[in-house]
């Protein structure tokens, strides 16, 4: 007796549907570039996140995710997101799979 079994046998009258997880779409055309900048912050490393398209509500939403997933500090300043320290990789695999195309830039 399988698990299907065992529950048509709890829940008698439950008819099986079929549910369709809803895929969405991002509206990002080109991609995000990441970089990474010490010049003019009195030499401490920051990577920032450029080239997002959306509205600014959507920009903080993601610099908020990046920022409490990798657990740095960090900014949103004229449609650009800064985070301290030099993380490169990390946020370009988070915004990998969260479904963005992401450029590097620099070394």
């Amino acid at each position: 007796m399988d698990i299907k079994d065992q529950l048509k046998v709890l829940f008698p009258d439950h008819e099986e549907q079929d549910f369709v997880v809803p895929h969405e779409k991002l509206a990002q055309k080109n991609p995000l570039v990441c970089k990474y900048e010490k010049k003019g912050r009195n030499g401490k490393p920051v990577t920032l996140i450029e080239g997002f398209e959306g509205n600014n509500e959507e920009l903080k939403k993601l610099s908020k995710k990046i920022k409490s997933t990798l657990g740095v500090g960090g900014s949103v300043k004229e449609n650009t997101i800064i985070t301290q320290g030099d993380n490169r990789d990390k946020i370009m695999i988070l915004l990998q799979k969260i479904g963005y195309k992401i450029k590097r830039v620099g070394g």
